[in-house]
């Protein structure tokens, strides 16, 4: 086991609660109504005592009792033999991400940021602000995932960049032992191409280091090449990726 990938998945685990969480046999079932595959999924953390195939059954039985398809976590912590008993079940492969990593000591940040506003907390104006970029229009996730914000047990960083009132960008900073961990990042479209996405990177990267981070990471989908290619020019570098498989309906 890479005891450095186990560190950011459990990480990762603390920065992202779900709405409800189960714990079964060394897995972990997070349900979420579908806001994110993330928030809506199995994941491996501990040792598995009962034959997989037995606790694939249960995972698919409480997520449609839950209305929702099972999905499963696949990072490199996982047997590749386990992804295999999911592709013979007909599992597809969903939102292949890379995570990448950065000692924050090679950062490249050189951009100002005066414009990004910061607070310690997770402000719900930042929340509904975080909807109307994301276009997230469902009333159950409108309801639902103000509360998940709220639970991460972490210290915050939020940030956002504001035009005539209206949120154009955010970003959240998540600390956890000496890392940050940089979370949604997304700007408004008529705004894209400006150097916002870049400020706000720059000044999350900046206030963590300021709290003593030493390290930071972030997850980011395959196939967003601008993403990328910012996160590169400030000094990330990929490190490993996971995808989901979803059960077919």
């Amino acid at each position: 086991m890479d005891l450095n990938i186990k560190k950011i998945e459990d990480m990762s685990l603390n920065a992202w609660p779900s709405h409800k969480m189960e714990l079964y046999d060394g897995w972990i079932l997070r349900f979420s109504y579908f806001y994110t595959h993330r928030t809506n999924s199995v994941e491996q953390f501990g040792a598995s005592t009962l034959p997989w195939r037995e606790k694939v059954s249960y995972c698919e039985a409480e997520y449609k009792r839950l209305g929702s398809p099972a999905i499963f976590k696949i990072s490199p912590l996982v047997s590749q033999d386990f992804d295999y008993t999911l592709e013979n079940r007909g599992y597809q492969i969903e939102h292949v991400t890379d995570v990448m990593t950065l000692r924050l000591s090679d950062a490249s940040l050189d951009a100002p940021y005066g414009d990004v506003r910061f607070t310690p907390d997770i402000p719900e104006s930042w929340i509904q602000g975080l909807f109307d970029l994301k276009g997230t229009v469902n009333p159950v996730h409108r309801a639902v995932v103000p509360s998940m914000y709220r639970a991460i047990p972490k210290e915050t960083i939020c940030a956002s960049i504001s035009r005539n009132g209206a949120p154009v960008a955010t970003g959240l900073g998540i600390l956890d032992r000496d890392y940050i961990g940089i979370y949604a990042i997304h700007v408004r479209e008529d705004y894209r191409k400006q150097g916002y996405a870049r400020q706000i990177c720059t000044g999350l990267l900046k206030e963590g280091m300021r709290m003593g981070a030493k390290n930071a990471y972030l997850q980011v989908v395959q196939g967003n090449s601008p993403a990328h290619h910012l996160y590169e020019s400030l000094g990330f570098r990929y490190f490993y990726t996971y995808w989901f498989r979803v059960q077919p309906q």
